[in-house]
């Protein structure tokens, strides 16, 4: 079943497993995004069920496709079949990391939404502590590597942690932020905030972690960096170099758009 472009938020289709809706209100949405992740999903998506069902709270979890050229769609659709509470959003073409995010956070119907990397490099069960902070008055709880209380159980390469580093330093010189570690790909909302920030996200690219954490801070929502526990995959798809160059060029576009009002 499709559903319309504005319904999807602009993704291209949204095919819900089995033929009944959920009906009942949710918890806790988790999204997914995914770029041929056919080899990762059937390792980490039957712990992320799992986990979600030993809570014992109405949860949703959205798998967004981005223009996949592998099986993942198919898979996402074998290892929860007739589940209504597993949606698979796919779009037609690759749109990059921060569309896929933005389609699933507008879709999600939680009253606490996060997005986690589908390698699960933060264990999927941070997911109560964030909900706890969320629950408690933050509006926005962001995952950082960088608090000495993270346990790093496998690091990044030194080259991706540098870098890493140098685009923090850069978020913070060139638009103020306070959180000191931007790319840590858990990161958890209300539904209110959710919907303030995506619906303003503008950066599709590996740079969108630092404008909607922008937009947040314009918008003066609370956000609480949370410690976490880490393990990098190397199988990792982001071309540092590439993503480096291409993010600088993003944040001056962040910073302008703040500056002439876009985001209001």
């Amino acid at each position: 079943m499709y559903a319309t472009m504005n319904e999807l938020a602009s993704a291209d289709a949204r095919l819900p497993n089995g033929e009944d809706q959920l009906t009942d209100a949710v918890t806790v949405s988790i999204v997914i995004p995914a770029y041929n992740e056919g080899s990762r999903l059937p390792k980490t998506f039957p712990s992320i069920m799992r986990y979600m069902e030993s809570l014992g709270i109405p949860y949703e979890v959205i798998v967004v496709d981005d223009g996949s050229t592998d099986e993942t769609g198919r898979m996402v659709l074998e290892m929860a079949p007739a589940n209504p509470r597993v949606t698979l959003i796919r779009h037609e073409a690759n749109q990059g990391k921060g569309k896929a995010v933005q389609t699933g956070m507008l879709a999600a119907r939680g009253e606490y939404v996060i997005f986690a990397d589908a390698d699960l490099s933060t264990p999927i069960e941070m997911v109560e502590r964030f909900v706890a902070h969320l629950a408690d008055g933050c509006d926005i709880v962001v995952g950082n590597r960088r608090m000495k209380e993270s346990i790093l159980e496998i690091r990044q390469p030194k080259l991706r942690e540098f870098l890493g580093r140098i685009f923090t330093r850069l978020t913070q010189l060139i638009l103020r932020s306070q959180v000191s570690d931007q790319t840590c790909g858990f990161k958890g909302f209300t539904r209110r905030a959710a919907a303030e920030v995506f619906r303003r996200q503008r950066i599709a690219d590996w740079a969108f972690d630092a404008e909607i954490l922008h937009i947040a801070s314009r918008l003066g929502l609370k956000i609480r960096q949370q410690p976490v526990v880490w393990r990098d995959d190397a199988k990792s798809k982001v071309r540092v170099g590439r993503a480096c160059v291409k993010s600088l060029t993003s944040l001056v576009a962040i910073w302008y758009n703040g500056v002439t009002g876009k985001y209001r």
